[in-house]
């Protein structure tokens, strides 16, 4: 019996590493392969790597990150109704110090990661670094926090890019950032209705109407930059305005009226609409830049 209790305790606790290093979240770091597909260089196999490799090394960054805030806020988690129960270490399923050993393994990794792209991992680093600064000061400042949050996915794009060392158009960055400002916006919209100021310090400084502006605004800004990127570098993508017009109206109903939106990947992976929008949006960006050859 006590055998069987101990297996059932590494299973836990191997089940308590993964969910700590939120794999769930990793397809935020799909924004990597953003220069890939806009480049037309989806077709070559050596740039395709090129992408993928930046693209687990943010993963790998990204869950560092995660591991880092849950060991700083791990006493507040346990007071929350939800994270107490979600995260590994708030509902005591992993340990501090098993938790320290699994970070510093993944910063081996991005130590390694480092010498295989080092022009990608610069770019990681400054992620890094910057989620170490809103773990422990920029969370707590209004507006700020959004940004920051918004940030970081830009700088994905910047190392999709600078992994294969292809431009990247200036629009595409300002829908990037206007994209993730709406994300960020409706993320803090969602806690503070089901939460209130209890899931988070910095949701005492705002208020729903407030941060539904900044949601409204952001979305507006994100298609109007989008369509100027369309039409004045990338024409022939005019055919994916309605898939993500269609993609920001049913996030939004999906937040609205299924009372989604806290996490916005599991708004994602819970509603199949959103699911297909997004297939449909890559396919028919690959149709569009097809590489034709002469």
């Amino acid at each position: 019996m006590h055998d069987t209790v101990v297996r059932c305790s590494s299973l836990a606790q191997l089940r308590g590493l993964v969910a700590l290093m939120r794999p769930k979240q990793w397809i935020k770091n799909g924004f990597v392969l953003g220069p890939l597909v806009f480049s037309g260089e989806f077709l070559d196999v050596g740039a395709i790597g090129c992408a993928l490799s930046a693209a687990l090394l943010f993963c790998l960054a990204s869950s560092a990150s995660y591991i880092v805030n849950d060991i700083r806020d791990i006493e507040r988690d346990r007071r929350h109704p939800r994270k107490s129960q979600t995260r590994p270490l708030a509902a005591g399923v992993i340990s501090v110090q098993i938790a320290l050993a699994l970070l510093f393994a993944i910063y081996g990794a991005l130590i390694w990661g480092w010498f295989a792209a080092p022009d990608a991992a610069l770019v990681i680093v400054c992620y890094m670094l910057l989620n170490l600064a809103y773990t422990f000061v920029l969370k707590h400042q209004p507006v700020v926090d959004i940004f920051t949050i918004a940030i970081g996915f830009v700088l994905r794009v910047y190392a999709g890019a600078t992994a294969l060392a292809v431009p990247v158009s200036a629009w595409m960055f300002v829908t990037t950032l206007c994209l993730a400002l709406y994300l960020a916006a409706v993320k803090r919209r969602q806690e503070l209705i089901q939460s209130g100021a209890e899931g988070r310090k910095v949701l005492e400084k705002y208020s729903v109407s407030l941060i539904e502006r900044y949601a409204e605004m952001s979305a507006t800004a994100a298609l109007v930059f989008y369509g100027m990127f369309v039409m004045s570098a990338k024409p022939q993508l005019v055919i994916t305005v309605p898939l993500v017009l269609f993609g920001l109206f049913r996030y939004w109903y999906v937040v609205e009226e299924l009372d989604s939106g806290e996490s916005p990947t599991d708004s994602l992976l819970a509603d199949w609409q959103l699911l297909l929008t997004i297939v449909l949006w890559v396919g028919a960006c690959c149709w569009a830049l097809w590489p034709v050859r002469g």
